[in-house]
């Protein structure tokens, strides 16, 4: 290639590496928002459906979607008004028996008791070395619970912008979509209004359903924990709806987590009932993913086991939580496309 002016070809390559350069910076500094929209966009994907179908009814856009606000308003206070008295009642009654906890750590009946319950395990060796590594790190720990106090309050903001976000977007989801299908060909639009309606369809059915299954997970884990007696069900139960909105580790992560808690001595809890929980939730994980995943989610979306695995594993990496839950819409769209644009174009060639 012959350069007439290496001045203004330098000058050119100049400004687009730095163009380039920008973009990027302006994408991880506003990471964060982006991640809100995302959210957002996705969430009232997951309540179109129950737009649609009162529209089905014969409600009026405004009233279906005024109707949907109010439902999700009315369940979030519910959850509020009934839920958060009681976590916040076994927390306090937690951090009372903490203090309690800490103090017995170094006494012999303690430890005479640990050792007791586990005889496999050498306790004073334990004991003494946790108590060095608090002592040679009270300044790392204390700077991350700090943090930790910030990133609460902070994602407690985001949830509220996520919220409000999501009413605007689901308010106005069809003018979002009318407008993006003007960007595309007159030719291609109503073939790429097919394919986003069935997208977005099945993005909305796959939120639905994953809230169903984390429902599920909370309801059966209150009911099954007040019966065997484990320490804080509500708070327990709280926790696994929680972690089983996010897909394929969700449930396991918060099933870890359960049986480690009715493990810890002094709350209330034993061996004996931390190894009820972990045989409950081994059949409970059994049955979701071979009974209640099934019949729920191959509704919305159908993926590939492997796929699923690959998809979850891709976007919890590049985006964390928010990766992990978009990503099976995502790769079921993606599917979508192959199977419904590229292998007829294929085909005609």
């Amino acid at each position: 290639m012959k350069i007439q002016n290496a001045f203004r070809f330098g000058l050119v390559g100049t400004l687009g590496v730095g163009l380039g350069l920008l973009i990027i910076t302006s994408v991880i500094t506003l990471q964060t928002i982006f991640t809100y929209i995302g959210a957002a966009l996705f969430l009232s994907l997951g309540l179109d459906p129950a737009v649609s179908w009162l529209e089905k009814k014969r409600f009026p856009r405004w009233a279906a979607i005024l109707t949907v606000m109010v439902g999700v308003v009315g369940v979030i206070t519910a959850v509020v008004f009934a839920i958060v008295p009681i976590i916040v009642d076994q927390v306090a009654k937690l951090s009372k028996i903490i203090p309690d906890l800490v103090s017995a750590v170094n006494s012999s009946s303690f430890i005479d008791d640990v050792q007791k319950n586990y005889p496999t395990l050498d306790v004073p060796v334990i004991v003494t070395s946790i108590t060095d590594f608090l002592s040679s790190n009270l300044r790392e720990i204390t700077n991350t619970i700090v943090q930790s106090g910030l990133a609460l309050v902070s994602g407690l903001f985001g949830g509220l912008i996520i919220l409000i976000l999501t009413l605007y977007f689901t308010a106005s989801l069809n003018s979002i979509k009318r407008a993006m299908y003007q960007l595309v060909p007159a030719s291609k639009r109503d073939r790429f209004t097919d394919l986003g309606e069935q997208i977005s369809q099945s993005v909305g059915k796959y939120v639905v359903g994953q809230a169903g299954l984390a429902a599920c997970n909370g309801v059966l884990s209150f009911i099954f924990l007040s019966i065997i007696g484990a320490p804080f069900p509500a708070l327990l139960a709280f926790i696994a709806f929680l972690f089983s909105l996010v897909p394929l580790v969700g449930t396991l992560t918060g099933s870890i987590i359960i049986v480690a808690t009715c493990l810890i001595p002094g709350i209330g809890s034993s061996p004996l009932t931390a190894l009820v929980a972990a045989i409950y939730y081994l059949v409970y994980m059994q049955v979701e993913a071979y009974v209640l995943s099934p019949n729920i989610m191959n509704r919305a979306v159908s993926v590939p086991g492997a796929v699923v695995v690959i998809a979850a594993l891709a976007g919890g990496n590049l985006l964390g939580i928010l990766g992990a839950l978009i990503a099976i819409p995502v790769a079921a769209a993606a599917i979508l496309i192959v199977k419904q644009v590229v292998v007829p174009r294929q085909n005609e060639l």
